[in-house]
Parts: C-alpha cells; sequence; structure tokens
C-alpha cells in the first residue's frame, strides 16, 4: 500500500470502524503493525521532533535535573528524545507495542522511558506525577464521544503548577467533524480549565496549511 491517498483511505476506513469499537485507541496498533517497518507508512511520523515543540522549548527555561516529562501517545519516540535532549527525566507512552518496539529499536541507548500503556489505565496510576506533559494530535484522533475522558485523563497527568503543551487541530464550529481526525472545538478546548488548568498562550502557528493551535496551560496549584 505504498501509494500515500490509498494508505490515508485505509487508515480512515480503520478507525472510523473502531468508534464503534469499545476501545477506540485500538486502530493504531493495526496502523504499525501492517506498516511493516516502513515509516513512510505512518502518515504523523516525521522521524524528527514537532519543530512546534522546539519552538517553544527554545523559549522555556532549562529544567531542573529532577522535573519530569511524559509525551501522550509518543509514536515513534522523535519527541521524546528531544525533551531528554533538554534536561528532562522522560515517560512516553503509546498503546502500540510496535511503535513502542519500534522506538526502542531507533534509539537503543536512550535513557526515556518507553511504556505500552492506555491513556486511561496510566493516568489513574500516574495521577499528579509530571511537570511537563506534551500532547500532540493525539486528542483529535480520538472520536467525541471519548474525548471529555480523553482530556479529563491528560490533564489528570500533571503535577501542581505543572504544564500542558498541547498541539491540535481545531475547527470553526461544534458541528460533528467527518474524521478522523476529528479537530477540537472551542467549546472542546475550554474543558481543560474546567480541569483547573489555566490558559497561559495559545498561538496559531505560521508556514502550516492545517488549522492548527499551540496552547500552553499549567495546572493552578
Amino acid at each position: 500500500m505504498s501509494d500515500p491517498q490509498s494508505r490515508r483511505e485505509y487508515i480512515r476506513d480503520i478507525a472510523t470502524k473502531a468508534t464503534k469499537d469499545d476501545h477506540p485507541s485500538r486502530w493504531f496498533e493495526q496502523v504499525y503493525t501492517t506498516a511493516e517497518g516502513e515509516s513512510a507508512a505512518i502518515p504523523w511520523a516525521q522521524m524528527q521532533p514537532n519543530p512546534h515543540l522546539l519552538a517553544w522549548l527554545d523559549k522555556c527555561d532549562r529544567p531542573s535535573p529532577s522535573q519530569r516529562a511524559l509525551v501522550v501517545g509518543c509514536g515513534l519516540g522523535d519527541d521524546a528524545e528531544a525533551l531528554v535532549e533538554r534536561g528532562y527525566q522522560v515517560t512516553a507512552f503509546d498503546i502500540s507495542p510496535t511503535a513502542i518496539a519500534w522506538c526502542q529499536e531507533r534509539f537503543p541507548n536512550s535513557s526515556v522511558e518507553y511504556q505500552v500503556a492506555d491513556l486511561f489505565e496510566f493516568a489513574q496510576t500516574h495521577s499528579q506525577a509530571f511537570d511537563l506533559v506534551f500532547e500532540c494530535r493525539t486528542i483529535q484522533a480520538l472520536p467525541l464521544t471519548v474525548r471529555q475522558p480523553t482530556i479529563s485523563a491528560i490533564c489528570q497527568l500533571l503535577a501542581p503548577e505543572g504544564t500542558l503543551f498541547l498541539i491540535t487541530n481545531v475547527r470553526e464550529d461544534e458541528a460533528e467533524p467527518d474524521g478522523p481526525p476529528w479537530p477540537l472545538s472551542e467549546r472542546e478546548l475550554q474543558q481543560i480549565p474546567q480541569q483547573g488548568l489555566q490558559e497561559i498562550q495559545r498561538r496559531r502557528p505560521s508556514g502550516t496549511n492545517r488549522p492548527t493551535l499551540c496552547l500552553e496551560y499549567r495546572r493552578v496549584p
């Protein structure tokens, strides 16, 4: 399935079917296994750190040696490795065992703690455990039926005064979008402050043809 358009249609088909499943994120493993080691078959795998994350980190103070960072839905690991290079103690998880094995193969000497985990279970066992949580387009990859609990679980991971840095596509109205992905609406973004987080900044990055927002939140002490 080397044709990019065919690959996108295939992914959209299995993701749409997963919305009827009792576990709507299970389709990620199918994407990684059918890629058969070809990163070009993973549409979101850029094989380099997200440039919006790097730009944000460039404006931040260097963390203390004890500060812990988490990458939600880490994919093939580039963002996690960027955070380690900036000085964080990094944990990164993905629901796909194939993705995590791929990370460990790519970065065999990494200090990142790569884990296979389900977000909802991980949030229960790591409540308020991280000083920085990075989430890039994972929320929008899950259907609207689980949006509120997904947002709640991600916010639950933040330590007091911890920071959430979020990159997501957005939509202009509340109508249910045709996905995947399912971009977030402003009303859905407002669920984040309802979890005890304060919005610090938001910006629309230039140089992208997608309606993208980068948002920074901090947990109110």
